[in-house]
């Protein structure tokens, strides 16, 4: 089969990058097996990335929304083992890393490859919808990453920036759409448009400072003044 130019891009990247652990490579496979989105799921490139910044901004405690079948989750945690640890709430040493899913029928495939990653005691997963959700997680955040219902993201972002720390970091994805967002607005779908509205509402607010990597669909770094 010949491959198009993306592709063997796609491929000499992840060729000339380091590769995945092995849990996260079984992960890939069960996702695009069984779900009928796979392009939901980080994958290697992004993966490493998240898994890099981590390692880079050493967050003490982190939020994902949207967890799908846990590969960013399971990333993220495997640059937590670079962290030094901080005193948890029950006294003990550790970084930790909340996420959240709204599909219950994901439930237990992320939880068995989060045990199989070694990680029960550095995740903790919820299920539900993280609107109602993160008001009752009482932790102040060093690091967010943000892939989920696209129309809410202005709204996830105003739920956790208050309690973001000055200098924390938000990582949104998905902030190009496919290319969509630079379309007719008369014919933006419900998804698009809530993309469109997030990006403006960044870009405009005062508090933080922002820039979209070109990344697979695209990944926006957010950094709280």
């Amino acid at each position: 089969m010949t491959l198009n130019p993306d592709e063997r891009l796609q491929n000499y990247v992840e060729a000339h990058s380091s590769p995945e652990p092995e849990v996260l490579v079984r992960l890939d496979r069960e996702t695009h097996l069984t779900q009928l989105y796979p392009r939901m799921l980080s994958g290697h490139i992004q993966g490493g990335f998240l898994k890099m910044l981590v390692t880079m901004i050493r967050p003490a405690r982190i939020l994902e929304i949207g967890t799908f079948t846990g590969y960013s989750a399971i990333a993220m945690g495997y640059g937590l083992d670079h962290v030094p640890a901080t005193p948890d709430r029950e006294g003990g040493d550790s970084s930790f890393l909340h996420t959240i899913e709204i599909n219950p029928e994901l439930e237990e495939g992320i939880r068995k490859y989060i045990r199989e990653a070694g990680m029960e005691k550095v995740i903790m997963l919820h299920i539900g919808d993280a609107r109602e959700i993160i008001p009752f997680i009482d932790e102040t955040w060093d690091l967010v990453f943000i892939d989920a219902d696209k129309p809410a993201y202005v709204e996830y972002y105003e739920l956790v920036m208050p309690r973001l720390r000055p200098g924390g970091f938000i990582v949104a994805d998905n902030v190009l759409w496919d290319g969509k967002v630079t379309g007719d607005p008369g014919k933006m779908d419900r998804e698009t448009r809530g993309i469109v509205a997030f990006n403006r509402h960044v870009r405009d607010d005062e508090r933080v400072e922002n820039v979209i990597l070109p990344l697979r669909d695209g990944l926006m770094l957010i950094r709280k003044r």
